[in-house]
């Protein structure tokens, strides 16, 4: 079989997916408007390997048979970046890719709030952009970093893993770094970002208590920091941030992230009821909470189940839990409702929003 990876790669742009899962003794896989379907003939287990190894130079080969799984990223030119992650299964590799545009999404494309807008204009602290794997976070923080970059003049500095978007210098100064190319470690980048005069600084993943602990340090001492996190609200996100300090740190840690944090957007990518022709098949709910004095005397005390009721009441501020955006898209019809119960972790709270009714007429559907 004489298949090129590239005319995968731009088979899967020009139908508009998101993901392609390469496998032995399976076809091509192509994720499109949220669901898989196949493309193609089954790879046997020789051309499947050679699709990957193509994506790969020669120490991304012998860094992938030494762990059996690698993190990395692919660009092909006027077509887009991709995101791969190679791993072993059954024997055999197998790969993921997440296509990434190669042009930089902008805040009016993506429709994302005025308030999101506001936040990039902070002179520090901590904003977190949170939710599963696939929610469009990276997405969204692109957009963020290229406003300030069309916006103003400051020293960003980036450390991903791998690196997504690559963003020329327009108004400010980008270095980015990837993680197993040009450091060995998040932490190690962010002990040394300090020391490299940024103004802004975007920690790709925020996972183990050295990467948490350097990033709130770095939004104290007057930076303004951007981070990720796989959590699905806001309060969850608080709570996930205390968990991975031993127990004597956690009120210490309480009180710093009390003064850094500025907002929380968790998001969660939703499938259109109806898309037109050509247009991107799902749609962003999200969760939005600007910390407030009392939402920040909530994050100190240990409070953060209340987080939840603080932003039902915010709305002056542009904050909104994840139940409003969904039922305001119900409403809207962007959405159904079964697909907005299917995104909510308070159906109960959805009901109450939407009308019973049509809550209950989903719940039997399902």
């Amino acid at each position: 079989m004489d298949l090129m990876i590239e005319d995968l790669m731009e088979q899967l742009v020009e139908m508009g997916g998101s993901d392609m899962h390469i496998q032995a003794g399976a076809p091509v896989y192509f994720r499109i408007s949220g669901k898989l379907g196949p493309v193609g003939e089954e790879l046997n287990p020789q051309d499947c390997q050679k699709l990957i190894f193509s994506m790969l130079n020669n120490t991304q080969r012998k860094d992938l048979e030494q762990n059996w799984e690698l993190d990395c990223s692919y660009g092909v030119k006027g077509l887009a970046r991709f995101r791969v992650n190679v791993y072993k299964e059954r024997g055999c590799y197998a790969a993921c890719l997440r296509a990434l545009s190669s042009k930089i999404p902008n805040f009016d494309q993506l429709g994302l709030p005025d308030v999101v807008r506001d936040m990039t204009n902070r002179p520090k602290g901590l904003i977190l952009v949170t939710g599963p794997t696939g929610s469009g976070k990276t997405t969204t923080l692109a957009a963020m970093l290229d406003l300030i970059n069309r916006t103003r003049a400051e020293h960003i500095l980036t450390v991903e893993d791998p690196i997504e978007y690559v963003f020329p210098n327009v108004k400010s100064l980008f270095h980015q770094r990837q993680k197993g190319e040009d450091t060995k470690s998040f932490s190690n980048a962010l002990k040394g970002a300090l020391r490299e005069d940024p103004d802004i600084i975007l920690v790709g993943e925020m996972r183990d208590l050295e990467t948490i602990s350097l990033a709130i340090s770095a939004a104290e001492t007057g930076h303004l920091v951007f981070g990720t996190l796989h959590t699905s609200s806001a309060s969850g996100t608080v709570d996930r941030m205390i968990d991975v300090f031993p127990a004597a740190e956690q009120a210490q840690i309480r009180a710093m992230l009390s003064n850094s944090l500025v907002a929380v957007f968790s998001q969660t990518l939703a499938k259109k009821k109806s898309p037109k022709p050509g247009e991107f098949g799902r749609a962003m709910a999200q969760e939005i909470m600007i910390v407030t004095p009392a939402i920040a005397n909530l994050v100190r005390e240990g409070k953060a189940s209340q987080v939840y009721s603080a932003i039902q009441t915010g709305a002056k501020l542009g904050m909104q839990t994840m139940e409003q955006a969904l039922a305001n898209m119900v409403k809207t019809g962007t959405i159904s409702m079964e697909e907005a119960i299917g995104k909510s972790s308070k159906p109960d709270e959805l009901q109450r929003l939407v009308g019973g009714a049509a809550v209950s007429k989903a719940k039997t559907r399902r």
